[in-house]
């Protein structure tokens, strides 16, 4: 099999080819720099947070403080803006909200940046398959058509062949990254509940106080494509 596709590069589909390996090594890339870049801010880390937030809650403000700073995550950045700006400024939660959710929303763009590139691989590596498989038929029914019919079978089977061997190369790539996309982008909507829930347990924390509602502003994470759309 990668005989033949080594053979295709220098036929009419090597084009399509090359764009396949181009996009798959884009997003590789881009799966790798996004792995280390959550693991460096802390994605998924909340233990700091929540233990800080119960603390608040118990009315011991700065050591509150002093416990969400021991934790370097979004969360943490979050609701560290929440408790020094109730901390600076007591009673007025609609300036701590403002702050904390723009905290949070910077930390979301963060995360979410260059998550398009993969669905956009996700996307346009099947097309390309496709496309390399269109121009093989192509070729191989023009062959057929040049020789007046006389054509041997197996040449013809084996020009198909190679030329849907271009849709399977689409598919291997695009379905890999499809699962690595849908990882991440469940590890930055995880992280944004853990914000919103923990922004609203700090501003009203104290007693007789209406339940928080949600803070932050929904991130453009999610795009349709020729997979299933994800609920």
């Amino acid at each position: 099999m990668f005989e033949v596709l080594i053979a295709q590069l220098g036929g009419p589909g090597g084009p399509v080819l090359i764009s396949l390996l181009v996009v798959s090594i884009a997003a590789t890339a881009v799966t790798i720099f996004k792995v280390g870049q959550f693991s460096r801010l802390g994605v998924g880390r909340s233990a700091a947070a929540r233990s800080a937030v119960a603390i608040w809650t118990s009315g011991d403000k700065a050591r509150a403080l002093q416990e969400v700073r021991l934790q370097t995550s979004p969360t943490s950045a979050a609701v560290t803006s929440a408790m020094v700006s109730l901390m600076r400024n007591p009673g007025d939660r609609e300036r701590a909200r403002e702050l904390a959710a723009q905290t949070a929303l910077d930390q979301l763009t963060t995360l979410s940046r260059h998550l398009r590139i993969l669905e956009a691989v996700v996307q346009a590596a099947p097309m390309l398959g496709l496309l390399g498989t269109v121009i093989g038929m192509i070729t191989a029914f023009g062959e057929l058509s040049a020789a007046g019919g006389a054509i041997d079978p197996s040449a013809l089977a084996t020009g198909i062949w190679a030329a849907l061997l271009n849709t399977a190369a689409g598919l291997a790539v695009a379905i890999p990254f499809y699962f690595v996309s849908i990882w991440l982008e469940s590890r930055v909507d995880d992280d944004r509940a853990t914000m919103e829930a923990a922004i609203g347990a700090v501003l009203y924390s104290e007693p007789g106080l209406e339940p928080a509602r949600s803070t932050l502003v929904e991130a453009p994470l999610r795009t349709t494509g020729p997979f299933p759309a994800r609920g």
